[in-house]
């Protein structure tokens, strides 16, 4: 499947029945330079649309919001040491963490590659 994006600037990409979950790069763009990941614990819950994990850059904090439902298998440990890996390549090795989706019919709700393209137009 490919990438799906929320409104919120979170992105999603499954793999099996596990999703990696980050912010995109509109998002990190937004926040500028980011100094601070808070990760959330696995085996921890979470619910679409719950806060998961809580980002913090020069300009701001902002929560990143779980795009599905489903239980936290792993996390981006190496953000720990390095959060400005989010600057550098938000949708790939900045990934914060990834989820065993118990709804992946949710992903459905969310939006395409084209379609967070032509939203982000409506921001500008």
């Amino acid at each position: 499947m490919s990438t799906r994006y929320t409104k919120d600037h979170e992105w999603i990409r499954l793999d099996g029945d596990v999703a990696t979950v980050g912010i995109t790069e509109h998002a990190q763009d937004a926040l500028g330079d980011i100094v601070y990941v808070e990760l959330p614990e696995i085996g921890r819950a979470v619910t679409k649309g719950d806060d998961a994990a809580v980002v913090e850059s020069v300009k701001a904090a902002s929560d990143v919001f779980a795009p599905a439902t489903g239980e936290v298998v792993a996390i981006n440990q190496s953000l720990d040491g390095a959060p400005a890996t989010i600057n550098e390549d938000a949708e790939g090795k900045g990934w914060f963490f990834r989820l065993k989706l118990s709804a992946p019919e949710e992903l459905n709700d969310l939006m395409t590659d084209e379609q967070y393209k032509d939203f982000l137009k409506t921001l500008e």
